[in-house]
């Protein structure tokens, strides 16, 4: 049995997608990272850094916490044989793009989302870099797709799988979806597949309900520590975080 702790963010959705695309039987944990939750001792004796997801396979990784997504993508792909060629340069091909979601599409939209949610109390350079970051790998990831099937090539893989929560925000980001024809047919054959629904609908019932409590009795205290900010010198209103 495998146990998955987060909550409904990208980075714990493409564990999710995998999952199910293995058909493995798994349990999801919350963690109420708004309320501080990451930052219990016994939270962080399994992610040090504090931060989800977090996966334990108590049949094949004898229960050792594997953290990082990226790194759990790699471990569940290499361990069930799926998802990932063995060997060869489509396997780094995979690889390659399954880093760039790690070390760009996930920094740059994630940023974004924050100095989006500050809305007018957001600093007016970082807001404006990290849309224009964000525009530049969305026009990076519809060149790519208009000429592939797949973002890595001719197969679907875990790099489809990490990329797909992340590329959801491209409307509420502002973007134009007609800008982006290959991105949203792309978006579309991953939203068909079976697992990805199952797994949308399995997080639904486990997350959303706890993640909304959540959100909304978090303190200002909780939400200082969370987005790492000096208690001394917070943005005036705190709603639009609350709201998500």
């Amino acid at each position: 049995m495998i146990e998955l702790y987060g909550m409904s963010s990208p980075n714990v959705r493409k564990v999710g997608v995998m999952l199910e695309e293995l058909g493995l039987d798994y349990v999801l944990h919350h963690v109420a990272v708004m309320k501080g939750e990451q930052f219990a001792p016994a939270f962080q004796a399994l992610s040090p850094l504090g931060k989800v997801p977090v996966l334990l396979d108590h049949a094949r990784g004898a229960g050792q916490p594997i953290i990082e997504s990226g790194a759990i993508l790699f471990y569940l792909a290499e361990t069930y044989g799926a998802f990932l060629p063995p060997t060869g340069l489509a396997r780094y091909e995979v690889m390659q793009w399954l880093m760039v979601q790690m070390a760009a599409i996930g920094p740059m939209f994630g940023q974004h989302n924050h100095f989006r949610m500050l809305g007018t109390q957001a600093d007016p350079y970082a807001a404006a870099r990290y849309r224009t970051q964000s525009e530049r790998l969305y026009e990076c990831l519809e060149k790519r797709l208009a000429i592939r099937e797949w973002v890595a090539g001719d197969l679907y893989s875990i790099a489809d799988m990490a990329i797909y929560p992340w590329a959801l925000y491209l409307e509420p980001h502002g973007f134009d979806p007609d800008a982006h024809p290959a991105l949203i047919r792309w978006r579309d054959a991953i939203a068909a597949r079976e697992a990805v629904q199952r797994s949308w609908s399995r997080f639904a019932v486990a997350f959303n309900q706890v993640s909304q409590e959540s959100r909304r009795t978090a303190t200002a205290q909780t939400l200082d520590r969370f987005f790492g900010r000096d208690p001394a010198n917070p943005p005036a209103d705190y709603s639009s975080i609350l709201r998500g």
